[in-house]
Parts: C-alpha cells; sequence; structure tokens
C-alpha cells in the first residue's frame, strides 16, 4: 500500500473524531436500516446480528474459505489486518470490509433466493422517485434556450453537489452563497475543466461515479449534454460491480436513473432518450472493475484500470469516498497541492466533491484560515461545502 510519511493514515480508534462515529454509530444504523428494509429471514438476521457485534465489539476475521473473493481480499489486506479491531486499521480499509461482510449477511453472493439482491435498493428507489427529483428535473426545463455554455455550467454544478443539484439546474441561484464569510466552493478549477472538453468531438470522458439516484442523475444529465454537443466523443462510466456504501451506484442503479429521466417528460426526457441512444451505440460504456470497490487508494490501482484512466482525455472523479481514494485517506495538511497529492495519476483528473470527511489538499492558506475560524472543524465533514480541483 502506498505511503507518505508526512501525512498519516487516517483511523477510527479516537472516540469523537468523525471516523470513529462512523464505525461506532453509523454502521450499527445501516445494519438496522437493512433489516428494517427487506423481510430476510432467521438466517440472514442472526448474521446481521453477527456482524453487528464483531463490527463494534470483536476483531476482523477472513472471508469464508469458499467466498469467491477470497484472494483478493487477501492481496487486498486480511491477511495483514486479522485479528485486529475494526477500529485499529486504517479507516478506508475499515469500511470497505463492512460493506463487503455486510453483502455475506445478506446472501448477496451465496447461492440461495437473495443472492444478486441489493439491500440499499428500497432506498435508493425511494430517492430516485422522490417528489425532490421530480422538482429537480422540472427545473431542467428552465435550461432550454440558455447558451451551450450556461448549460453545461449549470449541469457540472448539478453533478458536483449532488443532493443540491437544483442549485446547479436553476441558474438563478448559482452563486448565491457567495456572500457568506467562506464561500460554498472552496477550490473552483472549473475554467481549466472546460478548457480539456472543448469542442472537438473525439475526446473521451471517464467519470468515476459515486451515488446512486439524485447524485447520479446529475452526473448522467452531464455526460448527455458533453456527448451532444461535441465536447467528447465517447464516455465510460465506472460504477461499482456490487452494492457499496449504501447508495453508491450499479449498473441497475444506472439504468433505474435512465428510465427516470425518459419517463420524466420534458427536457429530462430528452436526455433521457440521448443517453439510452448512447449506451446502444456504445458512445456510453459502463465499466464495474473490480478494484472499484477495493479498500484502497487509487495510486494502488492495477495495470488494466491505470490503461483506461491514461487513454482518457480527462478523468472525473466524484464524490467524497473517491475524493479520499485519489489523494489518499490521511490527514494532509490542506495546503497539500492537489497535483502533487495525484501526481501519481496516469492522466487529466479532476475531483468533484462535496465534503464529507477531513481529507482535504489544495486550499490556500487564507482559505483554510478562513474556514476554520468560522466553523471549525466542521467544515470538513458537513457537507456544505464543495470543490471542483483538476490536474492536467
Amino acid at each position: 500500500m502506498s505511503d507518505h510519511p508526512t501525512a498519516p493514515v487516517i483511523l477510527g480508534d479516537e472516540p469523537g473524531t468523525f471516523p470513529h462515529g462512523v464505525l461506532a454509530d453509523r454502521h450499527p444504523a445501516i445494519i438496522r436500516q437493512v433489516r428494517e428494509a427487506l423481510p430476510y429471514g432467521p438466517e440472514r438476521q442472526r448474521a446481521l446480528g453477527a456482524l453487528l457485534t464483531e463490527c463494534t465489539r470483536g476483531t476482523i476475521e477472513p472471508l469464508p474459505a469458499d467466498a469467491h473473493d477470497r484472494d483478493r481480499w487477501r492481496t487486498w489486506g486480511t491477511d495483514t489486518y486479522a485479528g485486529r479491531s475494526w477500529f485499529d486499521v486504517p479507516w478506508l480499509w475499515s469500511e470497505s470490509w463492512f460493506y463487503r461482510r455486510l453483502l455475506d449477511a445478506v446472501g448477496y453472493f451465496a447461492p440461495g433466493p437473495w443472492q444478486g439482491v441489493d439491500p440499499f435498493r428500497p432506498s435508493k428507489l425511494a430517492e430516485l422517485g422522490s417528489p425532490a427529483t421530480d422538482e429537480e428535473l422540472a427545473a431542467l426545463d428552465d435550461l432550454t434556450g440558455r447558451p451551450e455554455h450556461e448549460r453545461a455550467r449549470a449541469l457540472l454544478h448539478g453533478s458536483l453537489w449532488g443532493n443540491r443539484a437544483d442549485l446547479g439546474f436553476r441558474l438563478s441561484a448559482e452563486g448565491a452563497e457567495e456572500k457568506a464569510a467562506v464561500p460554498a466552493l472552496v477550490a473552483d478549477d472549473s475554467e481549466r475543466l472546460w478548457s480539456l472538453l472543448a469542442a472537438s468531438g473525439a475526446g473521451t470522458l471517464c467519470l468515476v461515479a459515486d451515488n446512486a439516484g439524485r447524485e447520479l442523475v446529475p452526473d448522467l444529465l452531464l455526460i448527455a449534454h458533453l456527448l451532444a454537443h461535441g465536447r467528447i466523443g465517447r464516455a465510460v462510466l465506472h460504477i461499482k460491480p456490487y452494492p457499496y456504501y449504501v447508495s453508491d451506484a450499479t449498473t441497475a442503479d444506472v439504468l433505474d436513473a435512465v428510465r427516470r429521466l425518459t419517463g420524466a417528460g420534458g427536457a429530462a426526457a430528452a436526455y433521457g432518450r440521448g443517453l439510452w441512444s448512447a449506451l446502444t451505440d456504445g458512445r456510453l460504456v459502463l465499466r464495474a472493475h473490480p478494484f472499484s470497490c477495493a479498500p484502497l487508494p487509487y495510486a494502488d490501482m492495477p495495470d488494466d484500470l491505470r490503461a483506461d484512466f491514461a487513454a482518457a482525455t480527462l478523468t472525473v472523479v466524484k464524490g467524497d469516498l473517491n475524493y479520499r481514494r485519489l489523494v489518499g485517506d490521511r490527514y494532509w495538511p490542506p495546503t497539500t497541492p492537489f497535483a502533487e497529492a495525484t501526481a501519481y495519476f496516469p492522466g487529466p483528473v479532476a475531483a468533484l466533491r462535496t465534503l464529507k470527511s477531513d481529507v482535504i489538499t489544495g486550499l490556500t492558506a487564507d482559505t483554510e484560515a478562513a474556514l476554520v475560524a468560522a466553523e471549525g472543524r466542521r467544515w470538513r465533514t458537513g457537507g456544505t461545502h464543495a470543490l471542483i480541483q483538476v490536474r492536467t
């Protein structure tokens, strides 16, 4: 695993920290949510109870001998971390391990009636079908007739903010928070991003997706716009090969989102039809690489994934978890240059991220000081700030 002597790896062993709270409180809450979402029988309920005990008070156990990915996880760290507390290993690793074990508990990989059933699907569908999603899709009609560059900018901000996508779709709301003591957007390399997506019609965009539902929809809208207006000729959407981190996008989630768009009417339906066409003719390709669910930073990516990113005109990495994997899940000094933390990446890369964890790079000293003065440490984890960072 990659190492950097000046930036400690984030663990979950210190009570009162954000990572400790995820392990001690959020994971048990997720197990409760899964138990309530689907009518798992006694065997699965017992397995979920055992996982609850193990992840809060036990030690890391290896996967069963017959697990299809046992050898892969041994390479990824179970041989190193077995027998240790979940709180005493890298937080990124422990979180990923929780979701892998959760899928074991609900029978996702095992032959039987629950094989392949996404335990998070009920909440994903509820969000996708919510009135808030209706409002955001209806707001797309307001963009019709606007200049292309304005529509592109609005869709970029929609993709950036995810569940606050309406801030991006409604151009009148853009910049509304700029009068605050600290702007909501703490780093903005968007002009550099657009310079890489000039209207040549030949480039390839890799987009590493984060969440499904109301975050995936604006990601797809951005891709559809870039394809339709010749800013790219092809898009590769990297998604998860199996359910992960509650809401991370899988192939099924992409299809649900495209159907949601095509059934919405108005401008949304036109975008949906464009995406359907792009999927069928190969201009939009789905990629579900096993490493997308790895508990490791992207610095440790395998050669075939590295080749994918190297061939892209630009790789856009979406969301908080992917940012942690992109720069390394470490307590970086916030003024560490983004370009330095991503120097290993095999091509131009952009991060679109709402801040929901402690990791941060690429801030100016003045911005960091203003954030700390105004909000203490909460600015790192509260989801009220975002960034667009680009390394060419």
